[in-house]
Formats: structure tokens, C-alpha cells, sequence
């Protein structure tokens, strides 16, 4: 649920100040609203605010059980938005389609965004689910997702409101974008085929976030 802001400003700011506040809130309320209408059936599965330093770097077991095909949910961990896509068999094609792959600038995952066992063409341990901190790797905005249905082209993509990068269904980013690299992918295991756990590797596996080049 999206609580509104206070956008009253406080006592004594002048009203220059008050006008580019005005702009400002205009423009997040826009962006807020798009972001809203993309994620409106998305729900959050952990809290923002960890209970103290040691539950934050913790494993998120995460039950993917009720996310359909096409649907995004978003997690928490260590403090970052995690992306959770389910891909449908169309959003895997697509992946993989020349076209799509010439107009990315890192489409094999080169950087070091992600640990060796997402470095694939889906970025991800099992292609049916995207995992990804939706945090652009320009300026730290949170991009927005939109499901091929509701996309011009019929091709989602994650798109950052506030200096126009988008990626694809994998977290790769276009061509022309001002961000850099790849959404990174965070260390995660699925136990299960509908439990995900965020924050734990694989079996024999030892990646280290903090090893990436950037978030």
C-alpha cells in the first residue's frame, strides 16, 4: 500500500524554494504513479528495515508458489530490492533472439555482476526465474517493470525513471543507456522448485557480492 507523502513545506522556506519542491513532488508523484501501476499486483515479501545488522546479511527464504507466469514479485535483502521474476517460455525466446542480443551492451555478462553459475544467457540459476537487485547501476534509482502485454514492442523490459536506462527480462542493459553494467544478480539457491533463498549459494559454489563491479 503507497502512503502519501507530506508535501507541506517547512516553516519559513521561501517560495522559490517552495515552487522547485512543487517541480520536484510533481515529478516523483509521476514516476511513482507509473512505477505503481507496473507493480500494483507485486508484493513484498520481507521488511525494509532489518531487525539489526546480523538479520540483515541473513539468508530470505522466499515461497514462489503463488507468482504465475509473467509475474514479478519483490523481495528484500541486505536493505536492496530484489527483483523476482517468473519468465514465461515467450520472455525466454526472447532472451535468446539476435536482435534482442545486438542491442544490449553487455549481453554475456562479462562484468562481473553476477556469479559464475547466472553468467548464461537468463542470468539466473533456473531460467524460469529472474532474480535481480532493481537498483540501476547509473545513479541507484529503482527501475520499473513492465510485462511484454502492457510494452509497445511486446518485449518487457525494467526501465529507470530518472535517466532513461532500461534492461531486459534478464537485467541486461541496452545500448545508449547511461548505466553502465548489468542489474547484478545476488547470490540464491532454490532448495525447492517454488522456494527460493536469497543470500546463500549453491553447493560448492562461493560467490561473494561484494565482489561485483558495481550496485
Amino acid at each position: 500500500m503507497t502512503h502519501p507523502a507530506d508535501n507541506t513545506p517547512p516553516n519559513g522556506q521561501n517560495q522559490d524554494n517552495g515552487a522547485g519542491r512543487r517541480d520536484f513532488l510533481g515529478m516523483v508523484t509521476t514516476a511513482g504513479t507509473v512505477t505503481g501501476l507496473a507493480a500494483c499486483a507485486i508484493p513484498f515479501v520481507a521488511s525494509l528495515k532489518p531487525q539489526d545488522s546480523a538479520a540483515a546479511h541473513q539468508p530470505v527464504e522466499i515461497d514462489l508458489s503463488k507468482l504465475a507466469p509473467g509475474q514479478q514479485m519483490t523481495a528484500v535483502w541486505q536493505g536492496k530490492p530484489i527483483f523476482i521474476l517468473r519468465r514465461t517460455p515467450e520472455d525466454l525466446a526472447r532472451l535468446q533472439s539476435p536482435t534482442l542480443v545486438n542491442e544490449l551492451r553487455d549481453a554475456q555478462s562479462d562484468a562481473l555482476q553476477q556469479p559464475t553459475y547466472a553468467r548464461n544467457w537468463h542470468r539466473s540459476l533456473v531460467p524460469e526465474y529472474g532474480v535481480y537487485v532493481g537498483i540501476c547501476t547509473h545513479l541507484g534509482c529503482v527501475p520499473a517493470y513492465t510485462a511484454p502485454a502492457a510494452a509497445p514492442d511486446q518485449t518487457g523490459r525494467y526501465a529507470c525513471p530518472c535517466h532513461g536506462s532500461q534492461f531486459d527480462l534478464a537485467g541486461r542493459v541496452f545500448k545508449g543507456a547511461p548505466a553502465p553494467y548489468n542489474l547484478p544478480v545476488p547470490p540464491h539457491v532454490m532448495p525447492t522448485p517454488t522456494t527460493l533463498r536469497l543470500g546463500e549459494n549453491p553447493k560448492g559454489e562461493s560467490f561473494d557480492f561484494s565482489t561485483i563491479e558495481q550496485i
